[in-house]
C-alpha cells in the first residue's frame, strides 16, 4: 500500500477512535479511555511530533511507557510502517 495512504488512514482512525474516546467519557456503555489509548497509539505510529509527546508524557512511568511502546510494535507489526 502506497505509504502517503497508509498515513492518511492512520490519522483518520486516529480521530476516530479519539473521537470516541471522547465521548466514552461521557456516555456509561463505551469505554472511553481504551478508545483514547487506542487513539493516541495510532497518532503516535503516524505522527512524529505525536510521538514525541507521548515519550516526553510516559517516561515518568515506566510500565506505562513500556506498556505504550509493547502495543506499538504490535500495531506497527500487523500494519507496517507508515
Amino acid at each position: 500500500m502506497n505509504p502517503h495512504v497508509k498515513r492518511v488512514l492512520l490519522f483518520f482512525f486516529a480521530f476516530l477512535f479519539i473521537a470516541l474516546g471522547v465521548l466514552g467519557l461521557v456516555l456509561p456503555f463505551l469505554q472511553g479511555f481504551l478508545f483514547l489509548a487506542i487513539g493516541l497509539i495510532l497518532l503516535s505510529i503516524a505522527s512524529p511530533r505525536a510521538r514525541a509527546w507521548i515519550e516526553s508524557h510516559t517516561r515518568k512511568y515506566p510500565k506505562v511507557h513500556a506498556m505504550v511502546e509493547k502495543i506499538e510494535k504490535r500495531i506497527t507489526n500487523i500494519i507496517g510502517t507508515p
